[in-house]
């Protein structure tokens, strides 16, 4: 007995359900005694009659199951969207969200994000369509378009005579959306545009017939009700054909106040860009090569001219140089190599750095040469890589050549890191040597490296301490980047 209730109460919870859907169903039912659900010229109607049948049987199955989060029609899952939040409410979204670029720069982001959706919209409904209805020819394939347009909501197409759809350069329709959704939103709120708002009629529509007809198009709203106009209407043919027929009389008037909008025209606009980036890269790039190279010659130069100096003196001066140099070359080295023409990795370049100081000084190699670099990031700025090579180059080339003299054996540790804060370096140049033989005067270094030291650190707006214990310690600290 109670299992024949629990049946009988199910079939009525079933039956239930049934009729609440069933009313909804009824309060859906498309209006099928509104008329035609599109307008073309005389020659192409019959094609577009079959189409309103074909398509209309296709949009009789509508299922709304709000328990599932789903409206289905025709075994196609389906959404449905605010026609303002499209619209009116997405560009003063935009206009908020841009306001640092101004009103007009604003509504064409927004404009062009709404293109390029219902562009795109345009073209996968088509191809769906068209596989799902067998569609050859590009005429059948335009056909459902305008009707499938009806019936989900867009607008009403009417086809005006003097079109052209033809599968070649030479096509051309122009048309009305007397009831798109975009130019009602603006009505509705009872507001007025300065320029036409049927973008995404616009994107839609062009995108179905390229699908449609295999060509590159676009279309150009020309006239709309948001602005006070009689009619939404359109031109649509492909992009480098568009300006010949706005009219001749009115093309200057028309353009001033239609944009031509272009599939991806961002996309377009950022591939040109890094296309023009990629050439300045690879400029940079042979200027930093041109620059080592000419580096290179200068420091040639002035190892012949050493050569032929007696003054031992003299001599040494012309090798501080040399070394100088060579710390700036070995940076548009690789600055040269790099991917990246702002800055280098630290550890390649302190590397080479103090391989060529050793090379250079520790002619006997009696001195160890100790580098350690621990920075989290391994990349440094140009404009602090430089002063900070030719920091390390004196402060080598001083241990090398005072802190063991006799060629006493020895050892100098280069360290570059980071301070526990993030954002800065330090770096420390240290020996076991001899020590300084007197306190550096800081206000008036004796030696010409001395003073670039000093100088090259207040550059970096860095701070300097020496100590000389056991040896000699130069301690500098120093932001990561200019502050």
């Amino acid at each position: 007995m109670n299992k024949n209730t629990d049946t009988i109460t199910k079939l009525k919870a079933e039956l239930i359900k049934l009729k609440l859907e069933n009313k909804k169903l009824r309060l859906l039912k498309t209006d099928t005694d509104a008329g035609p659900t599109v307008k073309v010229p005389k020659e192409i109607q019959p094609i577009f009659d079959k189409a309103q049948k074909t398509v209309g049987k296709y949009f009789e199955s509508l299922r709304i199951t709000p328990s599932k989060g789903t409206i289905e029609i025709n075994g196609e899952r389906y959404i449905l969207v605010r026609a303002s939040a499209l619209s009116l409410e997405f560009l003063n979204s935009i206009s908020h969200y841009y306001s640092d670029r101004g009103n007009e720069e604003a509504l064409s982001i927004g404009k062009n994000i709404l293109f390029d959706l219902a562009h795109m919209l345009g073209i996968e409904d088509a191809r769906n369509f068209h596989k799902k209805m067998g569609l050859k020819d590009p005429i059948s394939k335009l056909s459902a378009g305008p009707v499938h347009f009806a019936h989900s909501g867009w607008a009403f197409v009417d086809i005006l005579k003097g079109s052209r759809p033809s599968a070649d350069d030479n096509f051309f329709i122009k048309y009305n959306h007397p009831y798109s959704f975009e130019a009602d939103s603006w009505l509705k709120a009872g507001k007025k545009s300065k320029t036409p708002v049927c973008v995404m009629n616009s994107g839609y529509s062009s995108g179905w017939c390229e699908a449609s007809f295999g060509l590159t198009l676009t279309a150009v709203e020309i006239t709309c009700r948001a602005k006070g106009d009689k009619h939404c209407t359109f031109i649509m043919a492909p992009p480098h054909k568009i300006d010949q027929y706005l009219g001749k009389g009115k093309k200057n008037l028309l353009k001033s106040m239609v944009t031509v909008p272009a599939f991806l025209e961002r996309k377009k606009i950022e591939e040109k860009t890094k296309s023009s980036l990629m050439e300045k890269e690879v400029l940079l790039k042979e200027i930093h090569h041109r620059v080592k190279n000419n580096l290179q010659i200068i420091s040639s130069l002035l190892n012949l001219q050493a050569d032929k100096i007696e003054d031992e003196a003299a001599k040494e001066k012309y090798i501080e140089s040399i070394g100088r140099i060579k710390s700036m070359a070995i940076i548009h080295e690789l600055l040269y190599k790099s991917k990246n023409l702002s800055t280098i990795k630290i550890k390649d370049y302190l590397t080479e750095l103090v391989n060529y100081i050793s090379q250079t000084y520790n002619i006997a190699n009696n001195i160890k040469i100790n580098l350690n670099v621990n920075v989290i990031n391994e990349f440094i700025d140009i404009s602090r890589a430089i002063p900070c090579g030719i920091i390390i180059n004196e402060l080598l080339s001083n241990a090398f050549k005072y802190a063991f003299p006799g060629n006493k054996k020895g050892e100098v540790t280069v360290e570059f890191g980071n301070l526990e804060v993030k954002n800065e370096y330090h770096l420390n140049v240290s020996d076991n040597g001899i020590g300084l033989s007197k306190k550096i005067n800081r206000a008036d270094p004796e030696t010409l490296g001395l003073q670039l030291i000093y100088s090259l650190v207040e550059q970096l707006d860095g701070k300097i301490n020496v100590t000389s214990k056991a040896g000699t310690s130069f301690s500098i600290n120093f932001p990561a980047a200019k502050p």
